[in-house]
Formats: C-alpha cells, structure tokens, sequence
C-alpha cells in the first residue's frame, strides 16, 4: 500500500464541476471530497452521469467549467503530468480491456515496466503475488480469451493494483458479468476496502454498498441529490428519487 502523506488533502476534490455534451449537461455543479482511505459508492439510475463523473477523474474526459484535484493537485491538461495522474489513479472498466494478445502475467507487468520503470522480474515478482491476492495465480501464463469474465474482471483489479494508485476508480466493475461471477468480483473489492484503499465505486451491487462502503453518494440527471453513510441511504433515503430507485433495485 501507498505511504501515509503528510498531506491533509482528500484524496479526490471537486468543485463546482460541470460538463455538456452538446446540449446535454451531463455534471452539474458536482462537489465532492473523498477523504484517502475512504470506499465511496456512486449509484444512481442510467444516464445519471455516474460514469462520466468516473471519467473526468482522472481526465478521460475533459470538464467544462470547476475543478478537480486528485491528492491535493489539480488535474493537469497534458504530457508527463497526466501520465503521472494516470498512473496514480487506478481505473477498472465496465469491458475488461485487457490486451488480448499477451498473457494475464504480461498484462499486469506492462504498466510497472513502461511507467514505473520497474525490473521485469521485479515487475513479475509484483505481478505473481497480485496474481495471487486476487485468486487467479493459476491462470498467470494464460491469455484472457481462456478465462471467464470474472476472472479477466480479477486480472484487470491486479492490473490496475500493479502501478501502486493512490486511489482505485471502478466503473461498474460486474455489469458485464454473468451472476454467478459477480461475487468473486465484488469480494476482491471488498478485501481492498478493508486494507484502507481509497475507492470510488460506480455499481448497482447495493449488497456491496451496505457491506463495504462508508458512504453513498446518489446522482441523478447528472447532480448529486444524497450524499450520506449507507445505513441512512439505504434505511432512510431523504428524496423520492432515490426511495423510487431503491424500490426498483432492491426486489428485483
């Protein structure tokens, strides 16, 4: 895990933070802090801007107005600075984007042997025990297209492990998953959360949220309208559009 900072800085910082596409405002006026060691859960119905929030974190997507510090420094635009962000801010997709061509091993050394500068065996050594923390060891020296969807989901969270983040963004990690595969995803995430990585987690795994999360944040129409602990979200949520969203989740 990272070093403690002397730093007091919340891990992610927005302000006042908007975003358009064409007509449509997608973020409008997001603040938020996310204090390091902190598991945050954003839910929220499709086209909320959940995903897009995700994305301007760490600048795949640029903002129209507002700010955005990771670590207490402002995004930067471009070049060495955005690559070092990058690096820093771990980020698992929807669609596993492993390469396909390299092995899962290969995969998770890539980036501590381009960015990082790292050995390859020290980058492998790193890689077999990551490999191991999320339950596939055993699977290193295939390539993705031989593993389930779970088990690429596991690859790309070691993946993302691999460049030591400071903080671990999850883009609706299971939603590609068949069911029976959700779990061994989710369980992963949940250990990370109880070593004190700080997570920014878009999911509709509500079971993930009450187990692991320390705070619920609930978007919809592209602003934030709940932000509280998951006991009060999911025992007492304050607006009708989140008891609306909750009666639809929770019983299907």
């Amino acid at each position: 895990m990272n070093e403690a900072t002397s730093s007091t800085a919340p891990m992610i910082r927005t302000q006042d933070v908007n975003k358009h596409f064409g007509e449509l405002h997608v973020l409008k006026d997001i603040t938020i802090e996310v204090p390091r060691g902190q598991v945050v859960v954003v839910a929220g119905p499709s086209g909320s801007g959940k995903s897009t929030l995700c994305r301007t974190i760490n600048r795949l997507e640029p903002i129209d107005s507002g700010t955005i510090e990771v670590d207490g420094e402002p995004l930067p635009k471009e070049g060495k600075a955005l690559a070092k962000l990058r690096a820093d801010v771990g980020m698992v997709f929807q669609q596993f984007n492993l390469f396909a061509h390299k092995s899962i091993v290969d995969n998770v050394t890539l980036g501590p042997i381009k960015v990082r500068g790292k050995s390859k065996s020290a980058a492998r050594e790193e890689a077999m025990e990551l490999l191991t923390r999320v339950g596939i060891a055993d699977q290193a020296e295939k390539f993705p297209a031989q593993l389930s969807g779970g088990q690429q989901q596991r690859a790309a969270i070691a993946r993302a492990l691999a460049m030591n983040p400071k903080v671990m963004m999850f883009d609706e990690p299971t939603s590609a998953l068949d069911p029976e595969m959700v779990q061994e995803v989710l369980d992963v995430m949940a250990s990370l959360a109880s070593e004190g990585m700080t997570m920014f987690v878009i999911t509709h795994e509500m079971g993930f949220a009450r187990r692991a999360a320390h705070r619920v944040i609930f978007m919809d129409y592209g602003s934030v309208i709940e932000d509280t602990s998951p006991e009060e979200f999911f025992t007492n949520p304050r607006t009708e559009r989140a008891q609306d969203f909750l009666s639809k989740i929770l019983t299907h």
